[in-house]
């Protein structure tokens, strides 16, 4: 029986209701993620939701955390006043593990290393009714996939890439930790009634065409933000012909154009996929319901009625892509790659090809990658690249060492690393280079901003499919197109690479993970949760301060950001990561990659007293202690990138008010105001040249924060003039009141006491 098939069965036994009673009140048909949000209301609708503005609570099905964000949801949750959870929730340790030697080796040494967190997270998770992915296992999202998404279902998780399970017909959205634990505490969540993009397929993939060409293609149409605030709704035959795993990498590189969420409906592919994933008993109930779990008719039939925008992908005339450096909207079809290196003078020779990832480490990918190899081997080529494989699973690196491709992609000259994120989030202790030497590598992962592999900021990361990356792997040239070039052999001789060709699942079936999940107990509530008072790495928390109904008046402006600022900027993984649990110690990150625009330096700031350039985190120290807010103020989509909850939690624990951007992306949007903190965009986004570095800001009017309402920001400059600059805000009435009581968490530990 598939994991909490009771929920499931709870959910599709009240869907056609929910969704018919919806349908009358909206009075017109429903598009499919329509569907599924009106089906998860947590309360019953009275009209029509306005998309891009309303905001709506909604009752989750489960919740899921990776180790990074989960120490410090958990962390939170412990103030939260509850035993359990209040709905499903898994934590998989999977963002840890360096990626140096060897599968074997690195996951020993990060089990070893990281002991004390992994202590932690069994045993808070055992305390408070949460299962636990053991290091090794596997990675979230594939994880998830394998086991507990299902169709018409929705989730949220503490990871950007939590869109995976749309894959498999889920409405599966990247939060931060602070609303995973709102959720888990039995109340609603939050989210703003989302427009939709509806993506209309048509044709089918061939020859060196793959999935991960689909959302390559439309992240270049429309670029990091275009999907900003929508859900991407996937349609047509196209649509249908495309494997339940390669749904879900499409859905997962949606986080890479900035979408709430991406889904695909429910269909045959994800029917096989449910049963051979032994999980015949969602799939029989899904089949049941197939008419509700897809689009109405005239969605279909008139698409352009119903959807605030449409694109359509004809398969057939799609080429592959590669996407990159520097940003995953950069898309050259492989035919254009060639001119792309040499009028950008991108580096030809390959250091590194690294296939697997969330993204793209199912049975397929690695079965057409495999395929690629054994033509190789059996034409006299091997890999001129280092080249290494990435398992999603322990399930699927298992069942890969059964049939086979594991052994045909080592002897091509690949290496096998753990089950882990590794390279992908930047946990790669690379030994080929030194940092400032400019190289190029791809991979088959989501996001390739400068310094995410491996932090060196002359990296050029490109992104494309398994296939394109084993390769070109093969080649060691960037500028290789297996479509149209031939290879040199060992003995001389030209020879071309066939298009791949691979198995959607095993024949024999998966191999499955026994040893790799601990179950949550029924008395678990007695577990002592395990942190060491002098660990470097974790630490108990204590609750942010509430506002004490005053203005903001004469704060310091800490920094002015220039350009692009994701959550790598503002708080960066690699190294960093060991300390997610310990929100002092991470918090000396912060801002460390963000460029200074008066400075044009990275990570630092000018202490306004004493003039001093110091790394930013000291500079707000030094105002904290001083008893001084402080302002930033940031650039166009602020935040982008990965969920982490960090990179808010680190301006507000160091004494931080308001952050002012041009424009915020979604999640860190929320992440901010969930902490406590005035997310603030400029009415007038020329005045962000206004702001000088100098200033001292007032934000005036708290008093009468409210929905809609913009707020008025007084600046005044060193030569004594000062600028009035209108400011405004998306927070609705319950997060005014999250900003009130100091931040969400403390207004729910107020109404579970």
């Amino acid at each position: 029986m598939a994991a909490n098939f009771d929920m499931i069965k709870r959910v599709y036994d009240n869907f056609e209701n929910k969704v018919n009673k919806a349908r009358k009140v909206v009075g017109r048909p429903l598009t499919y993620a329509e569907k599924v949000l009106y089906a998860h209301l947590a309360e019953e609708p009275t009209r029509e939701f306005v998309r891009g503005k309303d905001f709506v609570d909604f009752y989750p099905d489960r919740v899921a955390m990776q180790d990074a964000t989960a120490q410090m949801a958990m962390l939170q949750f412990m103030h939260a006043g509850r035993k359990t959870s209040a709905v499903p929730a898994t934590a998989h340790a999977d963002h840890l593990i360096v990626a140096q030697s060897g599968s074997k080796e690195d996951l020993e040494r990060a089990i070893e290393e990281n002991r004390e967190v992994y202590d932690f997270l069994e045993s808070v998770c055992k305390k408070y009714g949460v299962g636990f992915w053991k290091p090794g296992a596997g990675i979230i999202h594939q994880v998830i996939l394998e086991n507990y998404a299902f169709p018409g279902g929705m989730m949220i998780g503490s990871d950007s890439h939590t869109p995976n399970a749309g894959g498999l017909g889920m409405i599966a959205i990247g939060v931060g930790g602070a609303d995973v634990v709102d959720v888990m505490a039995g109340m609603p969540w939050e989210l703003k009634w989302p427009k939709l993009i509806g993506v209309k397929l048509t044709g089918k993939l061939s020859g060196w065409t793959a999935p991960k060409d689909v959302i390559l293609k439309l992240a270049g149409l429309l670029t990091v933000k275009g999907g900003t605030g929508a859900i991407i709704e996937y349609f047509g035959e196209g649509a249908g012909s495309i494997s339940c795993t390669g749904k879900a990498t499409i859905c997962n590189m949606g986080a890479e154009v900035g979408a709430t969420t991406s889904v695909f409906p429910f269909d045959e592919k994800m029917a096989n996929y449910l049963r051979k994933t032994d999980r015949a008993d969602v799939a029989e109930l899904a089949e049941k319901l197939a008419h509700q779990l897809k689009a109405d008719d005239d969605v279909y039939a008139n698409p352009e009625k119903y959807f605030d925008q449409l694109i359509e992908i004809n398969l057939n005339e799609l080429e592959p892509h590669i996407n990159g450096p520097f940003t995953p909207d950069l898309a050259h079809p492989l035919s254009k790659m060639k001119e792309a290196v040499k009028e950008n003078n991108y580096p030809d020779n390959i250091s590194v090809a690294l296939i697997g990832s969330c993204t793209n480490s199912s049975y397929e990918d690695i079965d057409r990658a495999a395929n690629i190899a054994k033509q190789a081997l059996a034409k006299g080529l091997k890999a001129k690249s280092q080249f290494t494989i990435t398992p999603g699973s322990e399930q699927v690196r298992a069942t890969i060492e059964r049939d086979g491709q594991l052994q045909v992609l080592t002897e091509l000259g690949g290496k096998v690393l753990a089950n882990a994120c590794g390279p992908c989030i930047g946990m790669w202790k690379r030994m080929d280079i030194k940092t400032g030497e400019r190289n190029t590598i791809i991979n088959s992962f989501n996001r390739n901003f400068a310094k995410r592999n491996d932090n060196n900021p002359e990296t050029l990361s490109f992104v494309a499919s398994p296939e394109i990356v084993t390769a070109l792997a093969i080649a060691g040239r960037l500028s290789f197109n297996p479509e149209t070039d031939a290879l040199k052999n060992e003995k001389g001789e030209e020879v071309k690479l066939d298009p791949p060709y691979g198995d959607e699942l095993p024949l024999k079936g998966f191999v499955k993970d026994n040893k790799g999940y601990l179950e949550p107990t029924p008395d678990g509530f007695d577990t002592e949760v395990k942190i060491d008072p002098n660990s470097e790495r974790l630490q108990f928390l204590e609750r942010f301060e509430p506002w004490d109904g005053n203005d903001f008046v004469d704060l310091p402006l800490l920094l002015k950001v220039k350009g692009k600022c994701t959550t790598d900027h503002i708080s960066p993984a690699g190294q960093w990561l060991r300390y997610r649990g310990h929100l002092d110690n991470i918090s000396k990150n912060m801002f460390l990659g963000a460029v200074n625009a008066f400075t044009n330096k990275t990570g630092e700031a000018k202490n306004l007293f004493t003039g001093e350039y110091k790394p930013v985190h000291e500079v707000a120290r030094e105002y904290k202690a001083k008893g001084l807010g402080w302002v930033v103020v940031g650039d166009e989509n602020y935040g982008e990138g990965s969920s982490r909850e960090h990179a808010a939690m680190e301006p507000r624990y160091l004494g931080g008010k308001a952050i002012i951007a041009k424009s915020f992306a979604r999640i860190h949007e929320t992440n901010l105001k969930k902490q406590g903190m005035l997310p603030l965009t400029f009415a007038d986004p020329s005045d962000y040249d206004k702001i000088q570095e100098d200033d001292r800001i007032s934000i005036v009017g708290l008093k009468e924060l409210s929905p809609e309402k913009p707020v008025k920001m007084i600046v005044k400059h060193k030569d004594g003039s000062q600028d009035e600059i209108m400011l405004n805000h998306s927070l609705s009435a319950g997060q005014i009141e999250w900003f009130k009581a100091g931040s969400a968490l403390n207004l729910i530990a107020e109404k579970n006491k």
